[in-house]
């Protein structure tokens, strides 16, 4: 018997268990993969000698998340590195947008006739960050919140397009607009402008860092502390069922608790590890609503140098986006939406060589490159493809690559099965009724939690679902 068992070690399940031992909770979470962290990991997937991030890399929600703040995981060895820009959106035409922790940098990029509104939003973000920040760790709804970020609702509550109409010239138009479309946002999806406008800002506030030595060393500070403070991780014990009796949880397999949270996505814990049998109405309707966010192609590299993209700029920004114009990530958002493959993908790149030389020899980088692709859908030559993208803007990529990983969806599946089909989100941004069901991680059986990015405040690397769901089962507890 134990006081609560966390389901998924990946950084929501590490976060909640985290806090339920800080609470003197003894706590066990039971990892299926050989190793803790989720999409949280870092490996040699090319060469010996690189370190590859093998799903997510970069965390401006992770170093601004209250929760992971609370945490103070620099005190269990880990080390944020920063690029000299969190990123560059470079195009043909040598125009090349940057989002800067130096703000003039950023506005002198913009071109002149874009540096007004772009302040505009920074000034609006001034008035509103200390709630929206807040929100990434504070159950919904947040209703003390609201009244610092009610100034905000016009851009957060707009898609993308709407917000970047404010924008005369393009490249102020596409920096805005790729940030939203980290998400399986589109350019017309409402809630675009929220994450166009949080990206972007957070970029300005605390750049978009990533751990020395590989994303890994993030997943290893939680596990260390954890350890700490005498909870424990045990890798390679699959969950295969959640015990409920009269309404309430008692277990996990052989295992006995009176909290289970799972930190898996919500058709696992909803359908596999329950059974629909066994939900009350509300999670039924849930899992019914339910629809994954778009699969996901990623390429990792291994290069004889850092990539030779022809704008200066993007030589100096950890990330890369790849598309010539708003019209194109708005092009690409159509074709997804039609269920074919983008002839034109937006591409988002990651490097190292300018912010952390422990990923590779000296004089050589990796980089890993990624675009958004329908679910289900055959994408034979979409590797080849990002690497053309690439090649577009930066002349003589392909001549340093020194070996590839290709990571198909089912790839990405076969390492993290909440990575259903490729999809990394924890379910699609772009259905507001499936989000308001899963909002809180109370699941209406008691004593049971959904701590994943498909409960709210969603996807990233921030500890948010996994600090609101320990959150509540304390609250319960008590």
């Amino acid at each position: 018997m134990t006081d609560a068992i966390v389901i998924g070690a990946g950084p929501n399940g590490l976060v909640a268990a985290n806090r339920l031992a800080d609470a003197g909770l003894e706590v066990v979470v039971l990892e299926a993969a050989d190793e803790p962290g989720g999409a949280v990991k870092t490996a040699a997937l090319v060469e010996p000698g690189y370190r590859n991030d093998v799903c997510s890399s970069f965390y401006p929600l992770g170093a601004a998340s209250p929760a992971l703040r609370a945490l103070e995981l620099e005190r269990h060895g880990l080390v944020w590195r920063r690029a000299p820009l969190a990123l560059a959106h470079p195009a043909p035409d040598g125009s090349c947008p940057v989002l800067s922790q130096e703000l003039e940098e950023t506005l002198a990029s913009l071109g002149r006739g874009d540096r007004a509104a772009w302040l505009e939003l920074r000034e609006l973000w001034l008035r509103t960050r200390g709630g929206l920040v807040a929100a990434l760790a504070t159950p919904f709804p947040a209703l003390r919140l609201v009244p610092g970020v009610l100034p905000a609702l016009p851009v957060l509550a707009s898609s993308v397009g709407a917000a970047s109409r404010r924008f005369r010239g393009d490249a102020a138009a596409r920096l805005f607009a790729g940030n939203a479309m980290h998400a399986d946002l589109t350019v017309r999806s409402p809630l675009g402008g929220l994450f166009g406008f949080l990206l972007a800002m957070l970029g300005h506030d605390v750049g978009w860092p990533f751990p020395e030595g590989g994303a890994g060393e993030l997943a290893a500070a939680l596990v260390r502390r954890l350890e700490a403070g005498g909870g424990r991780v045990e890798c390679g014990r699959r969950a295969e069922r959640v015990l409920v009796r009269g309404g309430r949880v008692v277990g996990v397999d052989e295992l006995r608790a009176p909290i289970v949270l799972a930190a898996v996505d919500a058709p696992q814990l909803l359908d596999r590890l329950v059974g629909r049998a066994l939900l009350p109405a509300r999670a039924r309707l849930a899992a019914r609503a339910f629809r994954w966010d778009w699969a996901t192609v990623k390429l990792d590299w291994t290069l004889d140098g850092p990539i030779p993209w022809s704008a200066p700029d993007a030589r100096r920004a950890g990330v890369v986006h790849v598309a010539h114009s708003f019209a194109e990530l708005d092009g690409q958002a159509r074709e997804l939406d039609g269920g074919r493959v983008p002839t034109r993908p937006f591409v988002l790149v990651g490097q190292y060589a300018c912010g952390d030389e422990t990923r590779a020899p000296a004089g050589k980088d990796t980089a890993w490159g990624y675009t958004h692709v329908p679910r289900g859908t055959v994408v034979d030559g979409v590797p080849e493809l990002i690497e053309e993208r690439i090649e577009e803007l930066a002349p003589g990529f392909r001549s340093l690559v020194r070996g590839r990983s290709v990571l198909l969806p089912e790839d990405l599946e076969r390492l993290n099965p909440s990575l259903n089909g490729g999809s990394i989100g924890g379910g699609t941004l772009r259905i507001p009724s499936q989000r308001l069901l899963l909002v809180r991680p109370e699941t209406g059986i008691a004593g049971l939690y959904l701590a994943s990015s498909s409960a709210y405040p969603g996807p990233g690397v921030h500890g948010g679902p996994g600090w609101i769901a320990a959150g509540a089962a304390l609250r319960a507890r008590r």
